[in-house]
This record gives C-alpha cells, sequence and structure tokens, in this order.
C-alpha cells in the first residue's frame, strides 16, 4: 500500500477541495447551491439572572416560554431515538426529536462505535437476521453509499460496520423525509410534571432555557436523564468510559503482536479503535473531564508507539470521538427487567417487542425484549429506549449495544404513538395492537 501525508490521504477521499486552495479558500466557498442568511426568530429565553443570596446562588421564579408543542417528543438523537421518532411519525403522530449535538447517531457515529452488534443468531451453515424493521431498512440505507457499510448481508459471518459520516448523513437524511420536527444543539435539563405524569421537557440552548410539551415523551439520552429528572426510579451504573478513534494510512495485513491497530471500516487505510478507559462514574463531571483529557493522551502516546513500528511510520491520528464512550450510568426500573437467566432459558415474554442477535455471553441464542422494560413503574406518558431500559447488571451490556437500541427504540416510537392515538398511557397500550404495528413496520418478534 503506497504511504500518503494527510494531505494526500484527504485527497485520496474525495474531498479535494479541503487539499486545494488553502483554508481561507474553503472558507469562503458556499458549501451547496442556494446558500443564504436566515433570520433568526427565536427570542432569548434567558429570564433574569441568578443571584447571591448569603452565599448562595438563587436562581428567580419565572416563566418558561414553549418552544414548541408536539404528540410524540423524543429526548436524544442516538440510534435509539432516530429510530424512535422514525417509528411514531411513521404512525401518523407529530413527532419532534431534541438532541444535544450537531449530529445524529450518538455513540455510533459521534462517538466512532461503528460495528452494529448483533443483528444475527448463528443457525444450520449459516446466520438468520434478527434485526429487521426499521434498524434493518437504516443499514441498508447506509450499505447502498458508497464506502458506506462493509460485512452488511442477510446471513454473512460478520456484523456490519459503517462509516460515521454516511450514517450522520443517512439518518438526518430519513428524519426529514418523514417529517420529524429536528430541534438540534440543546441539551435537555428538566422534565415538566403534572402530578405523576411527564408532559414535556425544559431544554437549554443558545438562546436560554425553553419548554416542549408533549403527550408521550421518550427517554432515549441513554445516561435516563429524563425519567431521573420526572422522579422515576432507576438503578445507577459504574461503568468503563473509553474513547474511541480512528486510524488512517494503515498498512493491510496482521500487525505485529501488541500494535492495536483496531477494526476494519469501509474506507480502506482506515480502522477504529476501542478503548476500555477506567471504570467511573458516568454522571460525574469531574470523571467525564479527566477521562477525556486522559483518553486523548493515552491515544497519542500509542500513535508514538505504532509510527516508531518499522512499515507502520506512516500511520497517522485521523479523527477522536467527539463523544466519549459512556457505557452505562443509570438504568430504569420498568415493570419488567430484561434478566440473564430468563434470556438463558429462553423465556417467551407475551409482550415481546423485539428479537435481537445473539452476543457472548448468551451462548449463541436470540434475546427477546419485553415491553416492560421499556415503561417505569410509576411515573407516566414516559417510555425508556435505548442503552438506558430496565436491564440487570450484565444485560445491561447487551440492550447498550446499537442494534439492541434500534429494537428497543423502534417499539417506544410505536408504543409512543398508539398512546396518543388510543389516548391513554404508555403502560396502558394494547400490547396486541402495539405488537401489530411493530410487525406492520417490518420487526420481528419471533
Amino acid at each position: 500500500m503506497k504511504h500518503l501525508n494527510r494531505r494526500d490521504f484527504i485527497r485520496a477521499l474525495g474531498f479535494t477541495s479541503l487539499a486545494a486552495g488553502g483554508m481561507g479558500r474553503v472558507l469562503a466557498d458556499p458549501i451547496h447551491e442556494g446558500s443564504q442568511v436566515v433570520e433568526g426568530i427565536t427570542a432569548s429565553a434567558r429570564g433574569a439572572a441568578a443571584f447571591l443570596e448569603d452565599g448562595k446562588v438563587i436562581q428567580p421564579r419565572r416563566e418558561v416560554p414553549v418552544f414548541r408543542d408536539t404528540d410524540v417528543l423524543v429526548v436524544g438523537g442516538g440510534t435509539a431515538g432516530v429510530v424512535a421518532a422514525l417509528a411514531a411519525r411513521r404512525a401518523g403522530v407529530n413527532t419532534t426529536l431534541v438532541e444535544r449535538y450537531g449530529c445524529f447517531g450518538g455513540l455510533w457515529t459521534a462517538g466512532l462505535v461503528l460495528i452494529v452488534l448483533c443483528t444475527h443468531v448463528p443457525g444450520e451453515g449459516k446466520r438468520t437476521k434478527m434485526v429487521q424493521g426499521i434498524g434493518d431498512e437504516i443499514l441498508a440505507r447506509i450499505h447502498s453509499q458508497k464506502h458506506g457499510a462493509i460485512n452488511y448481508s442477510a446471513d454473512g459471518p460478520h456484523d456490519a460496520t459503517t462509516d460515521p459520516e454516511v450514517t450522520k448523513y443517512v439518518l438526518a437524511r430519513m428524519l426529514r423525509e418523514e417529517g420529524v420536527d429536528i430541534v438540534l444543539h440543546s441539551w435537555v435539563t428538566n422534565a415538566i410534571l403534572d402530578g405523576d405524569a411527564v408532559r414535556g421537557v425544559l431544554f437549554e440552548s443558545k438562546a436560554g432555557c425553553m419548554a416542549i410539551r408533549a403527550k408521550v415523551v421518550i427517554d432515549a439520552t441513554g445516561d435516563g436523564d429524563v425519567f431521573d429528572a420526572a422522579g422515576a426510579e432507576s438503578i445507577p451504573h459504574v461503568h468503563r468510559i473509553g474513547l474511541v478513534h480512528r486510524l488512517g494510512n494503515v498498512p493491510e495485513g496482521n500487525s505485529p503482536e501488541g500494535l492495536n491497530l483496531g477494526g476494519a471500516t469501509p474506507i480502506p487505510g482506515v480502522r477504529w479503535v476501542n478503548m476500555q478507559g477506567p471504570q467511573g462514574d458516568c454522571l460525574d463531571v469531574p470523571t467525564l473531564t479527566n477521562c477525556e483529557l486522559d483518553g486523548r493522551e493515552a491515544i497519542w502516546n500509542k500513535l508514538k508507539q505504532i509510527q516508531e513500528t518499522p512499515g507502520y511510520e506512516n500511520v497517522f491520528l485521523l479523527d477522536v470521538a467527539s463523544q466519549l464512550g459512556v457505557r452505562a450510568s443509570r438504568t430504569l426500573v420498568g415493570t419488567q427487567e430484561l434478566r440473564l437467566e430468563e434470556t438463558l432459558e429462553q423465556k417467551a415474554y407475551a409482550d415481546v417487542i423485539g428479537v435481537g442477535g445473539t452476543y457472548s455471553f448468551l451462548k449463541n441464542l436470540p434475546c427477546a425484549i419485553p415491553y416492560g422494560s421499556l415503561v417505569p413503574v410509576r411515573v407516566d406518558n414516559l417510555l425508556a429506549s435505548g442503552r438506558c431500559v430496565a436491564a440487570d447488571n450484565t444485560m445491561l451490556n447487551y440492550t447498550r449495544l446499537i442494534a439492541p437500541c434500534m429494537l428497543t427504540g423502534q417499539a417506544a416510537g410505536a408504543a409512543a404513538a398508539l398512546a396518543v392515538q388510543e389516548n391513554c398511557t404508555p403502560r396502558n397500550v394494547d400490547v396486541a395492537k402495539l405488537q401489530g404495528l411493530l410487525k406492520a413496520q417490518g420487526a420481528y418478534l419471533g
């Protein structure tokens, strides 16, 4: 493989405008036809400033302006949140998706966790695809793009690995095609409660604090931020916090022992490298800060070792994840909990909402997921999806993976839509109707 410097490598990928003309040229050119200045319409909503009183910081009582009313509000634009928003919108209800960053996919894209575990189970001479419906539709569209995915197939031996930029593009395109109302660069900070019922959320943005009112809210934050704010019972977890990165110009073939060059990606010469990281409280700001800084230091130290290895002198750091790799922080206490022993016994759930592929500790068995793992014990008008659903200390290492997040996301979105249409709480949704809707959306329920 020809060794390339960073400039030549970027040019080889097709981004010639970035490599030619200098940075001033890039900044001066329009990025697409029809670029225009859009007049701002959102007034500042900061309210009166906080003040000191007897050494304490006091925030004045104030009315929070309502930014939007919606049927279903999905908080968090990671894998689970995107699939939930698509499922709800396709079921025919107004749907809004709020995301704290500027792209969709969460740890799948911004976190550079590029392999889509776990979509299949082994069978007689081939693997059988479990993750179908909206999740598989997303993967198919990613695969249709050049350099979008590798190892995507109906019965292949490996789970698909996708390109993060292609994935961001496909997710945004699908959401806009379906007419989901999108709110980016907005961090949800609290819940709006009416007794034990959630009526929406508060979020902070460049314009200050605003509210979105909703009939049903789906917590797809990964950390259970909404159900925690609403007072729903949850379980805290201490888990590893890593930081993923990609290397460019990696020679083909087997690397020397001890030289971790990660996994293949859809782009030749580019590999993604996971980092286990230390165990820590994923909700603690100083812990997250130190993990971020220490992780970047460790990546550069590792790169130096790689570049000092004969034959690997021209490997370079392509990028580091813009989202820290939090694996688990808190999980919901649901009306049911996904348990390892029940999965190994292949328990049949009457309220099954998805069947996922196998994982290392599941002994080649599929994993059925009950609806109750999405439903809080007490708080109404709220569902969980993604890595914060109710699961025991082993199974949360399954539910946090990308493919299971697709399943719980689709189920949450469909259930929220039914709750709106039937004018009932999510806990009282007709499970048979929910299962019928999921099947109509292509989901596999066993």
